[in-house]
């Protein structure tokens, strides 16, 4: 097991309705000049000021959770082993890619040995740059050996200072989103210092370093800050081309480095198709980003070698339904509003239907079943049925995969940030309405209504992408906590916007009867520097106190199983286990796996649940069988798994596979009536008896509290 221990605007011109006589009018024309320049340059200068901010507290943050990471684990000081060690599970896995692509010769057989690989999975020859998303190491490996900095700065620190500063484009694209909003950056600094003390729910690259998410996330706040640019009416041509240009770079770095891409990028289709049905977005814009959406995915799958999970995603058949029967329906949007509703009913069910067809007719065309265990674990999560399938139940029991945990709100709510992000959110809603039904009704009446009034109930098109775009990825974060993190850092750049928007206090101000211009600029500025006061009053001393404790890594179990099977076992030894365990292995030792982390793949999935019969009650001469069928030539043993507690009955891993395999689970409480006792006892328990049944194929070769290593037999 680890340990973490202590260680030893400027006010308008009112100009009067009467013709002005000869001599204002000169008056007039020689004050224009000089106050345009003057404010031209008092907004010049504001960006200056704003600019410098957002660069100054990017990198702030980076600096701050660099140090959190040196202070948790004392990374400076730690072996090379112990280091690579705390990259956990499948961090580990890809990292060593980067670790493998530095060890070889030459850049070409760096290349070579990924496209051609036969250590990541036991007698099968894979190519990883189709499999996994590790451009972004292969990208790293050749910048460093290309730069003179071999000779000042380590690899490890080359890759993990290479993501903290992935972290200061984050946070300054974030407050980049808040400023464009708003239009001020005031709101920029709020949204970035509530990402910084609502670090816990907000980011985990400190501790996951290598996460794909962590790759991924910045190029995904870059993507939105120039779709809330590009959605701005008015545009000049040259900042449309450029803010598209910056669209299809940033979408095409965020699904070439996650792959999980698409299932975020699809929830930013369905904020287009709801915006554009409604009549809230320009259709040609949402074409626009419709088409860099899937010319991104297909690029990305050609550099993939065709990926087929890529081609059968939900992504790309949603918009190509949507472009489709858009064509099909041209007066879509016109008619009075019970009409229009029953055009967008009918709208909704031909693109669910066509997505779905095309779906499913990609998928057999292509005989894909990579993605089929996400739909398996989501069919069980929303209750439509419950299953006994290992791979779902493996999710579904997994704290990260379940629902977003109440304490979360608290967190949230002790530096104001659910406060007010509430507040902002359900005027956005109520004003969003009220323009949806406007759009939808069509009507004179509606039509000539008194401008003033209007005004009053408008909302711009990047202001209703940002607000879709919130609650749907709020919907995901509370049905998958893993989630979460997608949300919780578009709430600061939400509340941030509210709190500093004239269209916010305008419309709330409208309603209480107390609205006029100054009382509008008051509160948008008084009530954000009263919360970051406020925040910086409530949440110094916890930064300060996370700063000077200092911790050290310590796993020392672990740290001497690497060292044992790096001095004991053939260079060329396949190593079976638990998937977490055996990214370790792979990174520290370079031996072969059976199985890994990276689940993707169907025939993996049935692999690692063959592996996994290590922890459930078969006999010696079966799991022998098993293993040896995937080469393998030592198998380790976990207690922790073994004699797991951390999960409750129907939820440790031995529970999973006892149920798969039909058999009763161990422990007080009922099992389903049809499942039947085990004709032989738990493997990982019994093999410890060293009885002659399990020593005929299993020979124990290593032992410490925590690990169990046995050395398989070559006989049949």
């Amino acid at each position: 097991m680890m340990y973490i221990r202590q260680r030893k605007e400027t006010k308008p011109i009112e100009v009067s309705e009467d013709f002005p006589s000869p001599k204002e009018d000169v008056k007039l024309e020689k004050k224009l000049p000089s106050g345009c320049a003057s404010g031209r340059f008092w907004k010049i200068l504001s960006s200056a000021v704003g600019g410098t901010v957002a660069l100054c507290i990017g990198l702030l943050t980076s600096v701050y959770l660099a140090t959190l990471h040196e202070n948790d684990l004392w990374f400076s000081n730690i072996k090379e082993v112990e280091r690579e060690i705390s990259f956990r599970t499948e961090c580990g896995l890809y990292y060593s890619y980067y670790k493998q692509m530095l060890q070889a010769p030459t850049l070409l057989q760096g290349f070579h040995g990924l496209i051609y690989d036969n250590k990541t999975e036991s007698m099968r020859t894979i190519n990883l740059l189709q499999r996994m998303n590790i451009y972004q190491e292969v990208f790293l490996s050749v910048l460093y050996r290309v730069l003179p900095i071999q000779k000042y700065l380590e690899p490890v620190y080359f890759y993990i200072y290479t993501l903290f500063g992935l972290q200061a484009v984050y946070v300054t694209a974030l407050y980049i989103t808040s400023w464009l909003l708003s239009g001020t950056w005031l709101s920029g600094l709020l949204a970035a210092l509530w990402y910084v003390t609502n670090r816990m729910d907000t980011t985990r690259v400190e501790f996951t370093i290598p996460l794909r998410e962590n790759w991924a996330l910045p190029f995904f706040a870059i993507q939105i800050a120039a779709i809330t640019y590009f959605l701005r009416p008015n545009l000049q041509p040259l900042s449309e081309r450029l803010t598209l240009l910056a669209i299809f770079v940033s979408t095409f770095l965020f699904s070439l480095t996650w792959q999980f891409n698409q299932f975020m990028m699809l929830l930013q289709a369905l904020v287009l198709f709801i915006l554009d049905s409604l009549d809230m977005l320009p259709a040609m814009k949402a074409t626009w980003l419709y088409g860099i959406q899937i010319s991104c995915l297909l690029l990305v799958c050609t550099l993939q070698f065709f990926n087929a999970m890529i081609l059968g995603s939900l992504l790309i058949s949603f918009n190509l339904s949507v472009l489709i029967v858009r064509k099909l329906q041209k007066n879509l949007k016109t008619g009075p509003f019970l009409t229009r509703i029953w055009k967008l009913l009918l709208h909704l069910l031909l693109v669910f239907c066509l997505t779905l067809f095309l779906n499913n007719i990609i998928k057999k065309v292509l005989n894909l079943k990579s993605d089929e265990h996400i739909f398996k674990f989501l069919k069980a999560k929303f209750g439509f049925g419950a299953t006994r399938d290992f791979d779902a139940n493996l999710y579904l029991c997994e704290e990260a995969f379940g629902l977003l945990p109440l304490n979360t709100f608290q967190r949230l709510s002790e530096t104001l940030l659910f406060y007010a992000y509430m507040f902002v959110l359900v005027i956005t809603v109520v004003t969003a309405s009220v323009v949806a039904f406007h759009n939808l009704s069509d009507s004179t009446s509606l039509k000539s209504m008194d401008q003033t009034r209007k005004r009053a109930v408008d909302l711009k098109p990047e202001a209703a992408y940002n607000l879709i775009h919130t609650i749907l990825f709020g919907v995901l974060a509370l049905s998958t906590m893993r989630m979460k993190y997608l949300w919780t850092s578009h709430m600061c750049v939400f509340a941030s916007f509210g709190l500093c928007s004239s269209e916010v206090w305008e419309l709330l101000l409208r309603l209480v009867h107390l609205c006029n211009p100054k009382r509008i600029w008051v509160l948008r500025y008084l009530v954000p520097v009263l919360t970051l006061l406020y925040l910086c009053y409530k949440s110094w001393p916890g930064v300060m106190d996370e700063l000077s404790e200092l911790k050290e890594f310590y796993d020392p179990d672990t740290v001497e199983l690497m060292t044992w099977i790096n001095s004991n076992t053939p260079r060329k030894a396949v190593f079976a286990g638990s998937m977490q365990l055996l990214a370790g292995v792979k990174l520290c030792t370079g031996r072969t796996l059976t199985n890994h982390p990276h689940y993707e793949d169907k025939s993996l999935r049935e692999r690692t649940q063959a592996v996994y019969q290590i922890y459930a009650k078969r006999s010696p001469e079966e799991v022998h069988a098993l293993l040896r069928s995937f080469g393998t030539d030592f198998v380790i043993l976990e207690d922790s798994i073994c004699y797991e507690r951390r999960h409750h009955r129907g939820c440790r891993l031995r529970d999973l596979l006892d149920v798969a395999n039909g058999h009763e689970m161990d422990g007080p409480g009922e099992s389903d009536p049809d499942l039947r006792p085990a004709d032989h006892p738990r493997f990982c328990e019994e093999i410890k008896r060293n009885l002659p049944s399990y020593a005929a194929h299993f020979t124990r070769v290593f032992q410490n509290k925590t690990f169990h290593v046995y050395k398989l037999s070559r006989n049949k």
